[in-house]
């Protein structure tokens, strides 16, 4: 009875050893290890928060059972976790169901992709691949196995130093100031009457130059036009002109020398610019379009028929009436000097303005204070202080209130920032320096979509618009449009976009170029190149530096794939344990 019951057992083995062959299933459990697989790209890598994997695998001849049906999962193993992909299925060419078919006598391939989100710690992974077979209710497990590394992270190297745009201030050191006045002259005479330095217009004229110097205008030089009335010989008119100008000139250094109008650059003779214009015709015309004569429509067409000027005199006094009318209120106020004096307003000095800005800024102007903030202290607090004073003075002005802003950016206030700008943008809904800054804001609060908008609102605002939208190109995998976008500056996420778009070895220069030249991190984007080149000694000089100068990257680069190829260096290794 017991040998028959070991003979039963026997069978029911040899039974199941001869369907698990027939079926297939066990000698591909047991040849596992002849299926080839491959990881596109390997290491993987993230691109915009994302993992993208492309896998492919080959299955030899005559090993894919006719009946089965298997399933390939890809999973990363990371610290902390792991991800199963998608399962792709893949069938033997008498299988019941859908996927890509193996025939068994000449073996076959598939290949698919799949996505999944970034994770902090997949930068140290490893991809394996789990196949599950099955022929009806029968399941059985392939070994486990290793078939990339992962994850390439080096685009989360970006820094985050967008460029916040300030409003401008119009402050400048000199402001051009100018008085005018005229002295008129009795026909054919070039004297100046004592009536012509104390009527109403010269006396404004002098009081201008008091003002002026108590307020410590530079005064810089006094132009004299002269003119003669179009009645008599023109060659004489020329000659009166020149006199006329001259004696102008000679009376106002006469009344420089008074004691109350003490000037004494005008008293000297290169301070004046003196021009005789000779006959004033066309302010002859002028001023018969403006006035009232009778026959003025018959002088006008005089003066477009008669090029001459002798020959334009002439019929113009032919016209006896009129011409009486025109030598009353016309001819004497052509016989004049017109006389400019020339100047600039001096702004407070620099000393001057920081000091009153940090102690009683209610005493300057906006212009002043937004200069002050700008351009006269290094200290962030001292700027905030004076952005706000100059917020609090001119409330309505969107400069000071966004400005502001912009300190609290620097000091990494982002909802004080915020609020700034959210302010600002109520007093001017469509300024393109605001948009900009609320893009800053909105993308350091975690919102990329949120800042692209307002970033495109802010088109034209200038480069540095273009420049914090390169960083989100980085954040989004989109490196040749972040080359493109910041342009021509040389700073440390142009390289890193260079490196990550394929331009390794101009990435170099760039670095080289940039405030980040002698920086932990930028010593680390070149060992990274040195790496990416085949280049050891680079990569580990580099690497050697940065760690120097900031120990944290020592553990970065032990986990970092961008050096998976040294792993076994010994000089890699002892920089790293």
């Amino acid at each position: 009875m017991k040998n028959r019951t070991l003979q039963t057992l026997g069978l029911a083995v040899i039974a199941a050893i001869g369907f698990t062959a027939c079926d297939g299933l066990g000698k591909m459990v047991k040849k596992a290890n002849t299926v080839q697989y491959t990881v596109t790209p390997n290491p993987i890598e993230m691109h915009g928060d994302t993992v993208t994997v492309t896998v492919a695998g080959k299955f030899p001849p005559k090993y894919f059972g006719k009946k089965v049906v298997l399933t390939v999962t890809p999973v990363i193993k990371y610290n902390g976790g792991e991800k199963e992909l998608k399962p792709t299925t893949v069938i033997g060419e008498k299988a019941v169901g859908t996927g890509t078919k193996v025939p068994y006598a000449m073996g076959g391939s598939f290949s698919y992709s799949d996505r999944t989100a970034y994770v902090k710690g997949m930068e140290r992974a490893t991809v394996e691949v789990k196949a599950s077979g099955q022929v009806k209710k029968k399941i059985k497990e392939l070994p486990m196995a290793k078939i990339a590394d992962g994850t390439m992270v080096t685009s989360l190297l970006v820094k985050s130093d967008e460029k916040s745009i300030m409003g401008k201030d119009a402050f400048t050191k000199t402001k051009p100031v100018s008085a005018n006045s005229v002295i008129y002259y009795v026909v054919n005479q070039s004297n100046v009457r004592p009536g012509e330095m104390n009527n109403a217009e010269m006396k404004a004229f002098k009081e201008f130059v008091e003002k002026g110097l108590a307020k410590g205008y530079m005064l810089k030089n006094v132009s004299v036009s002269a003119y003669a009335s179009p009645d008599g010989e023109q060659s004489l008119n020329s000659n009166l002109a020149t006199e006329r100008a001259t004696s102008a000139s000679k009376a106002l250094m006469g009344m420089f020398k008074d004691k109350k109008t003490k000037f004494e650059a005008g008293q000297k003779e290169e301070f004046y610019t003196n021009v005789g214009k000779g006959e004033d015709w066309e302010g002859f015309k002028s001023m018969m379009e403006q006035s009232e004569i009778k026959d003025k429509e018959l002088i006008l067409r005089v003066l477009t028929m008669y090029s001459d000027l002798d020959q334009r005199e002439k019929e113009i006094k032919n016209l006896s009436k009129t011409y009486t009318e025109v030598s009353d209120k016309i001819l004497p106020k052509l016989r004049r000097s017109m006389i400019t004096l020339s100047g600039e307003e001096l702004s407070r000095t620099d000393e001057q303005i920081i000091a009153l800005a940090t102690s009683t800024p209610d005493s300057l102007s906006v212009e002043e204070l937004l200069y002050a903030g700008a351009n006269l202290t290094k200290d962030i607090n001292t700027k905030l202080s004076i952005y706000k004073a100059a917020e609090r003075m001119y409330p309505t002005d969107w400069r000071a209130i966004n400005n502001a802003g912009c300190i609290y950016l620097m000091q990494n206030k982002v909802n004080d920032a915020e609020v700034q700008f959210d302010n600002a943008a109520k007093l001017d809904a469509k300024n393109t320096a605001v948009k900009n800054n609320q893009g800053i804001v909105a993308r350091w609060k975690g919102d990329r979509n949120k800042a692209t908008a307002f970033y495109k609102d802010a088109a034209g605002a200038g480069p540095e618009v273009n420049y914090n939208m390169g960083i989100i190109d980085i954040m989004n995998g989109s490196y040749a449009s972040a080359v493109s976008n910041f342009g021509s500056y040389e700073a440390f996420n142009m390289a890193l976009a260079k490196v990550l778009n394929g331009s390794a070895d101009a990435a170099v220069q760039t670095i080289d170029a940039s405030d980040d030249k002698d920086t932990a991190l930028g010593y680390y984007l070149k060992a990274i190149v040195g790496a990416r080149n085949g280049k050891s000694d680079m990569a580990i000089n580099n690497l050697k530096t940065a760690i120097g100068k900031d120990s944290t990257f020592k553990s970065k680069a032990a986990d970092d794939v961008e050096f998976i190829k040294l792993r076994e260096n010994a000089d890699f290794k002892a920089l790293v344990q």
